[in-house]
């Protein structure tokens, strides 16, 4: 038997997305060059792991019993090479973060000191919706999360980090009450800042887009207004490209917090990682994060 470490990544993917195209998406790799490796691999075995039904692909019962071995392959074949480093010297392991969309504005900085610190560590960091983390969170797949509400139905200790200030916004300085409203996907944390301020007083013309970059582009395209972190929009307030839009009962502020599961058990990479930013965190908002006080 003669296979590759990354055909069982491969194969894993597959597992995982049920689709060819979706895991070469994932492994940033062509549909033809992955198609080609996973034929390779199925060449190792007589049975089939994979199977084609009115152009769906099912994963066989001895798939899946390839693929739960190939990740304990994978995962063994993960602590030869973190022991390797361990006998360099090195603090090894992986630190598992997901991030809130617009935390991808602060999280990074968070983490520049202590990646160059600890060079042996691996950092697998996600940014998505505020659903999606606190589901990673809860399925203990993440070490931390970033976000800036606390999730209401799950248990959780936090590590407050900074001031997240929200403000209505457009392309223009002037706020026209018969122009749409721009509005974040439902699951966001800013879409439910948005619902909560606007209330009763939603609009008929609403635009939603899955991302506050898109929104941002589509305000400075004319198409409307939105609220949205003033930590993401620092570039643009600078070149007069969007316009922060007084109101009384504005800004909206919450705090950027780091939180993990109450009572985990965590991995010695993470409790480092927490110890490194208690440590850090001040000199780093003063920093990098000082243009905040200007608004």
């Amino acid at each position: 038997m003669n296979y590759t470490l990354h055909q069982l990544n491969i194969f894993l993917e597959v597992v995982k997305q049920k689709s060819i195209t979706k895991a070469a998406e994932e492994m940033h790799m062509t549909q033809p060059a992955l198609s080609i490796q996973l034929k390779n691999f199925q060449k190792q075995f007589d049975q089939p792991l994979t199977e084609v039904h009115a152009r769906k692909l099912y994963v066989t019962d001895f798939g899946h019993s390839i693929a739960e071995i190939a990740e304990n392959v994978l995962r063994e074949a993960e602590a030869i090479q973190y022991k390797t480093k361990e006998y360099d010297g090195l603090l090894t392991g992986k630190l598992r973060i997901s991030s809130a969309s617009t935390g991808k504005y602060v999280m990074p900085y968070f983490l520049t000191g202590f990646h160059l610190e600890f060079p042996g560590i691996d950092l697998v960091l996600d940014v998505t919706n505020k659903a999606q983390v606190i589901e990673d969170l809860k399925n203990n797949i993440i070490d931390f999360a970033w976000v800036s509400t606390l999730p209401t139905d799950l248990d959780v200790e936090e590590e407050i980090i900074m001031e997240n200030k929200l403000y209505l916004v457009g392309g223009v300085s002037e706020f026209d009450e018969e122009e749409s409203l721009i509005y974040r996907e439902k699951g966001s944390a800013t879409r439910s800042a948005m619902d909560d301020y606007f209330g009763q007083q939603k609009k008929r013309k609403r635009i939603e887009f899955a991302t506050n970059e898109a929104c941002k582009q589509a305000m400075m395209a004319g198409l409307g207004y939105s609220i949205l972190p003033l930590i993401g929009i620092h570039n643009e307030l600078d070149n007069k490209q969007l316009y922060i839009l007084e109101r009384d009962d504005l800004p909206i502020v919450t705090q950027w917090r780091m939180i993990w599961l109450k009572n985990k058990k965590m991995s010695g990479v993470a409790e480092r990682y927490l110890e490194y930013l208690r440590a850090h965190k001040e000199e780093i908002i003063k920093e990098k994060f000082n243009w905040l006080n200007d608004f």
